[in-house]
């Protein structure tokens, strides 16, 4: 069956049993199409509360440590596992909390359907609220309102839609009833229809409602935008993957344990039991989750604060700094959304105009890029191209905005480029021809000082060249027709504009007036311009290894001159939307990859581009500002929308919001993502060793069959109260140099390498070997195991704040890199007054089993750490060596 846009009026109505336009449909129909279409209402589906907090517990690590808080209560120890399970629950309420602040854009989709709809009934025009629409509804249109549902347009008197929010075109779009022959016409070009949620700009208008609901287009982007599932992270795939392993061989080494020290009957079987459950919590993570969320926090923080950017996700900063292509929306994102006149060819000159967006600010130049002054052909230009509007230019809030269409309110900015706002020409209004789509022209009557009656007119130039012509014998068609074909293909807009002078008597204008013929004064070549900051930007994206593609409904030619502008590649490639939808799999997977501009798209479009880079190995970032983004920006690595231009349901589903609506800010956003990702690595690679640790620690006492040296308090007490503490210096550690010269991250690629395996078993080792030696040591001494086991504590510790200085930066540790982040110390400082507290106040002694600690024990606690760091800094030293001696290729 075609679709309603292909089809003649007549066979619409029929379609739809209309037989008179303003009888609509009687009270049968509306009930049998409403049983067979469904209401006009978009459905949405939140998660419960309950669910997003117990899903914070399907967890690997949380499994394991809850098995251990059960089995201690088992055995007795309430205040073990009192403390195990509020371990649990810290870091479900973190999990439980990002997800919960997170908006719901179906909700917002839902907004934008209009309250109420104007409808043929029964033979009466009524007003009735939205959700009663039906298939099949007269509906009746007029400036102001908002497009109930999709409809296909019977009449049409002057009526124009602005469609942005769902096609990306910045201007409005004239709306016709001619059938369109075309079957795969997209929808920025389906004239006859309108579309549930944009808005009539101007005219009226009759349609018959073709789809409501779900299956109108903005209804099939809440549906998309529904189904889309959230990817997880680069950063979380590769901390769960990370988290998991370890876990396995946590585990697996404790089952071992277990069975050897039972067939060794060295433990009963209660000891042997909390042996190991001591040897799992010491070794298990759990302030890995934390401590992630920890930095990703106060990133997202900062750039909240300092760089003009909302992060509504933890993870999703993080993922900027390794994603490898960032597809962008044009209109808005890349450009002002904001219609400029750029060039004026008069008839012996073409003329430059700087200065972009509606802020009357700018110039107009020669080719020799000087100031040309307003001489009276020029001014002439201005001063119709003013009056022949139906257009209002604002200042509201130091912020310049129009009350009518762009292109009208760029000839508006054109003439206070040269007068001061807001005086006008001196003309007197004396009648009005509107803009009319069949004509594609608009006039006004006027009157000079000098009592003189002229008819200005601006309109297309395929309308106003052949009138030129008709009043003038020698009219040069050539010279404006090659004009026109010039500025049409750099993807501007162009209007041509012209005068007539009648007689003084005359009170109204009429088309058919015109058939005397005009004065062609000039054309105007429009664009909807980059926005200034994007194209230092985008030098910066390349230099750091990200590729830009550009996915817009626009034309073809006008996405490829914006691109081209922008210097997206030094050679663009366009496909479009049509063309991608005949590609098989493969082709279009090969498509997304060669070309840099993506015109005349659809929502789908641009959810299937995404989601073919993510299968080509690519993270991706995607921005935009409109409906028809949604999907695309919730099916990306990330989605990014602009926070002023932005439409509430692009914000919604996005993962970042820019404040400014900079593009260039993502460049920024970018090398925070990659300072943040290097800090989470660093973290975890001094977190590890010291669980590692712990857990060889009871490991290393099982097989030679001694006494407990530690409680599983005592361990959760290291692991937790460090994470939250000491591990805060990684969030104010500056970038490493030349951050930004790196390339993304590879897809797939793992968060430790060789190296950093290696020198997590070492560092735990040795920590395990100083702290048992000193501990069995103390003991030889007289001491109590209460004494000893507080020494051991301090000794790992003490270790963890040395080892701090070698994993800060890549430099060495004593070098200027060990001033760059002055708040770790101030860290170091807190971390210590808590290691007093735990040693010297008594009801710490009590929870946590310890005791005062001698000098002694101190000394042995700074040495040990002491000698950490130097071993660690050996091995960077070596490491640096290396590659300074390695031949450049």
């Amino acid at each position: 069956m075609k679709p309603d846009y292909q089809l003649p009026i007549e066979e619409v109505q029929a379609k739809y049993q209309i037989k008179e336009l303003e009888e609509g449909l009687n009270e049968k129909q509306v009930l049998n199409n409403r049983e067979e279409y469904g209401r006009n209402r978009l459905q949405s589906q939140t998660t419960p509360k309950w669910k997003l907090l117990a899903r914070q517990f399907n967890n690997m690590i949380i499994y394991i440590l809850l098995f251990a808080a059960f089995l201690t209560l088992l055995m007795g120890h309430r205040s073990d596992a009192i403390i195990i399970f509020l371990v649990v629950i810290i870091n479900a309420l973190i999990g439980y909390y990002q997800e919960a602040s997170a908006s719901n854009a179906l909700e917002k989709i839902k907004q934008l359907l209009s309250s109420e709809a104007t409808v043929y009934r029964e033979g009466m025009r009524i007003d009735i609220p939205t959700e009663e629409l039906v298939v099949g509804d007269v509906v009746f249109l007029e400036a102001g309102d908002n497009v109930p549902a999709d409809l296909r347009i019977i009449e049409a008197d002057n009526l124009r839609i602005q469609e942005s929010s769902l096609t990306g075109e910045a201007d409005s779009v004239e709306k016709e009833i001619e059938t369109i022959k075309a079957s795969q016409t997209p929808l920025a070009e389906r004239n006859n229809m309108a579309y549930a949620s944009t808005s009539v700009t101007s005219g009226s208008g009759i349609g018959i409602v073709s789809a409501v609901g779900t299956q109108t287009e903005i209804g099939k982007i809440s549906t998309e935008v529904s189904q889309t599932q959230t990817r997880k992270t680069p950063l979380m795939k590769e901390i769960d993957g990370l988290g998991k392993g370890i876990t396995y061989v946590i585990m697996a080494v404790a089952v071992l344990l277990f069975i050897l020290s039972i067939f060794l009957k060295t433990y009963s079987l209660s000891v042997l039991s909390l042996a190991v459950v001591t040897m799992i919590v010491g070794s298990i993570p759990e302030g890995l989750p934390a401590t992630t969320s920890v930095v990703l926090a106060m990133g997202v923080n900062d750039m909240a604060k300092n760089k003009h950017t909302i992060v509504k996700t933890l993870p999703a900063v993080e993922t900027l700094g390794s994603v490898d292509v960032v597809a962008t929306d044009k209109t808005g994102t890349l450009t002002k959304n904001e219609m400029t006149i750029k060039d004026l060819i008069l008839p012996t000159r073409h003329l430059d105009v700087t200065g972009d967006g509606y802020e009357p600010k700018g110039e107009v130049l020669d080719r020799k890029k000087q100031v040309v002054a307003s001489d009276d052909l020029l001014r002439l230009f201005m001063e119709i191209g003013f009056e022949a509007n139906d257009t209002f230019l604002v200042k509201e809030e130091n912020k310049w905005t129009i009350n009518g269409e762009p292109t009208d309110g760029s000839f508006l900015t054109l003439y206070y480029k040269q007068h001061d706002y807001p005086s006008v020409p001196d003309y007197e209004e004396i009648d009005m021809l509107p803009f009319d789509s069949d004509y594609r022209y608009i006039a006004k009557l006027v009157e000079n000082p000098q009592q003189e009656r002229f008819i200005f007119i601006k309109g297309s130039p395929d309308k106003l060249l052949p009138m030129a012509q008709a009043a003038d014998p020698d009219f040069d068609l050539t010279y404006w027709s090659d004009h026109v074909t010039v500025l049409s293909k750099e993807g501007k807009r162009v209007v041509a504009v012209g005068y007539m002078k009648v007689p003084n008597d005359l009170e109204e204008i009429t088309h058919d007036i015109f058939e005397e013929g005009i004065t062609l004064v000039g054309l105007a070549g429009i664009i909807d311009p980059p926005q200034e900051e994007v194209i230092q930007a985008l030098k910066e994206m390349k230099h750091a290894g990200v590729e830009v593609k550009m996915i817009t409904g626009d034309h073809p030619l006008t996405a490829k001159a914006i691109g081209e502008q922008l210097g997206l590649a030094d050679k663009i490639h366009v496909t479009t939307g049509a063309q991608l939808d005949e590609m098989n799999e493969a082709e279009f997977r090969q498509a997304v990859l060669d070309n840099q501009v993506f015109a005349r798209t659809t929502p789908q479009n641009k959810t299937d581009i995404v989601k073919a880079l993510q299968e080509n190995g690519k993270v991706t970032a995607m921005t935009g500002d409109g409906v028809n983004d949604a999907p695309a920006l919730k099916r990306a690595d990330i989605g990014i929308a602009m926070g002023i231009k932005g439409t509430d349901v692009a914000k919604d589903s996005a993962d970042m919001i820019l404040t400014d609506d900079n593009f260039g800010t993502i460049s920024v956003a970018i090398k925070e993502g990659r300072r943040i990702y290097d800090n989470i690595k660093k973290s975890i690679l001094f977190l590890l060793p010291t669980s590692f640790a712990e857990g060889l620690i009871i490991a290393f006492t099982i097989l030679l069959q001694r006494d407990m040296p530690l409680q599983p308090t005592q361990l959760l007490w290291i692991n937790m109260v460090s994470a939250i503490t000491i591990q805060f210096a990684f969030i104010f550690e500056p970038a490493e140099k030349n951050l930004m010269n790196r390339s993304p991250r590879k897809t797939g690629s793992h968060l430790l390498n060789g190296h950093d395996i290696w020198q997590m078993a070492y560092v735990s080792i040795i920590m395990a070997l100083i702290s048992l030696g000193s501990y069995e040591w103390l003991l030889d001494q007289g001491v109590s195991q209460a004494v000893a086991s507080t020494m051991m504590i301090n000794i790992v510790v003490l270790s963890k704040i040395f080892y701090l200085f070698n994993i800060r930066t890549t430099a060495p540790a004593f070098s200027k890199s060990f001033f760059t982040n002055p708040k770790a110390f101030w860290i170091i400082g807190i971390m210590i007054i808590l290691q007093l507290i735990l040693t010297y106040v008594p009801f710490m002694q009590t929870i946590f089993y310890t005791e005062d600690l001698s000098v002694l024990g101190w000394m042995i606690s700074i040495v040990s750490g002491i000698v950490i760091l130097l071993i660690t800094e050996f091995d960077k030293y070596i490491r640096l060596k290396r590659k300074t001696t390695i031949p450049k290729k």
